[in-house]
C-alpha cells in the first residue's frame, strides 16, 4: 500500500527564487545572444533570450534598413541572434537589437571588399550639393561630386546603377567613401595600354595641363607633356571641345589616373605647337618609335636579370647532382 502522506522536504518558494537567481544567466550589453520570438507586436517584439523577464526589441532595431512592420523581419517562434543593447530597465527587461549585429558584419563585409580592391554596383538614393549617396551592404555611402564621371546633372543620378570602387572605410568615424570615376577608369584602363595612341577629347583646361575624354574616362595631357617646346598655357594650344590624339604614358589603375603625352608624339620638337595636324598624321609612327624605345631601354635590365638566373642554376646543378 502506498503510503499518501506528504512528506515534508523543506523546500519553500524563497528557496526556489534564490536557485533561479543562482542558475540565472549574467546577461551585458553588447553580448550576442540566441533568442526565439515570444511576441510580435506593432511596434516591436518580445524575446525569450532565458532571462526572467522577455526582451524587447523596438522596431527601429530590427533592421539596418528601413521597415515599416516586425513581420518584414521576424517570424513568431523563429530563433535567431540578438545583440544586447541595454542593461535591464526597472522592470528587469532587457532592450536587443539584430540592426546591430547587421552593422557589424556590414563593415567587416565593406573592409573585406576594399581589401579586395573589388567593385561594387549600388543605386543612388539622394544627392547634395557635395555629390551623391548610395547603400553598400546597407551601410550608407558617399560619392563625391569630383568622383562622379558622367555629363548628367547629380540630380538625375537617382535611381541610376553605379559602378564603384572604395576610396574610405572607416568604421569609428562612420565613413564610407566611394568612386564612380575609379571603376570607370578600371575598367577603360583593362583595355588601354602604355604606347597606344587614343582619340580624345578636350574636356577641360587648366594651367597645369588638359583633360582629355577618351571612351568616357578623363585622362590629364599635363603641361610638360603638350610639346618640347616650352608652353606658357595649354589655352595657346588647344580649345575645349577640340579633338585630339594623344598617347598613353601612364597608367594608375590604384589611383584611377591615365597620363598623356603629344609631346612623345612629335617628329620634330616644337611640332604641337607650330603644325599639330602633322602631329596627329604621324602619331601611330611616332608612338611605334616610342614603344621600341621604351622596350630597348627595359632590354638591358632583362638580359642582366636572366644572366643572373643562369648564373645562380649553373651554381646550384652540381650540388643538386652530388645530392
Amino acid at each position: 500500500m502506498v503510503n499518501q502522506e506528504t512528506t515534508d522536504i523543506g523546500f519553500t518558494h524563497e528557496d526556489f527564487a534564490a536557485l533561479l537567481d543562482k542558475y540565472d544567466y549574467h546577461f551585458s550589453p553588447g553580448d550576442i545572444v540566441a533568442g526565439t520570438v515570444f511576441s510580435l507586436e506593432p511596434r516591436g517584439a518580445l524575446i525569450d533570450i532565458g532571462a526572467k523577464t522577455a526582451a524587447y526589441i523596438p522596431i527601429q532595431e530590427m533592421s539596418i534598413n528601413r521597415i515599416d512592420g516586425p513581420e518584414e523581419v521576424l517570424q513568431s517562434n523563429e530563433t535567431r541572434e540578438f545583440f544586447i543593447l541595454t542593461d535591464e530597465n526597472e522592470d528587469g527587461q532587457l532592450t536587443l537589437s539584430i540592426r546591430r549585429i547587421e552593422y557589424m558584419r556590414a563593415w567587416e563585409r565593406v573592409r573585406q571588399l576594399q581589401a579586395e580592391d573589388a567593385t561594387v554596383r549600388s543605386s543612388v538614393f539622394a544627392t547634395n550639393r557635395g555629390g551623391a549617396l548610395v547603400r553598400i551592404e546597407g551601410l550608407r555611402g558617399f560619392i563625391p561630386g569630383s568622383h562622379i564621371s558622367t555629363r548628367k546633372p547629380k540630380e538625375d543620378l537617382v535611381g541610376e546603377e553605379l559602378p564603384l570602387k572604395f576610396l574610405e572605410v572607416d568604421e569609428d568615424r562612420n565613413r564610407l567613401v566611394l568612386s564612380h570615376r575609379r571603376a570607370l577608369v578600371e575598367r577603360k584602363m583593362n583595355r588601354l595600354e602604355v604606347g597606344e595612341v587614343v582619340i580624345g577629347t578636350v574636356r577641360g583646361l587648366k594651367p597645369y595641363g588638359a583633360f582629355i575624354d577618351i571612351g568616357g574616362v578623363s585622362g590629364l595631357l599635363h603641361i610638360s607633356e603638350i610639346s618640347h617646346d616650352h608652353i606658357d598655357t595649354p589655352h595657346s594650344v588647344f580649345n575645349v571641345n577640340d579633338e585630339v590624339k594623344v598617347m598613353i604614358i601612364d597608367l594608375d589603375a590604384e589611383r584611377g589616373r591615365i597620363s598623356l603625352s603629344t609631346k612623345q608624339l612629335e617628329p620634330e620638337p616644337g611640332d604641337m605647337v607650330k603644325n599639330p595636324g602633322l602631329v596627329y598624321d604621324k602619331a601611330e609612327e611616332m608612338a611605334a618609335k616610342y614603344r621600341e624605345k621604351m622596350l630597348q631601354q627595359s632590354q638591358p635590365d632583362q638580359d642582366e636579370a636572366e644572366l643572373e638566373v643562369d648564373a645562380i642554376v649553373e651554381e646550384e646543378i652540381p650540388e643538386a647532382i652530388e645530392e
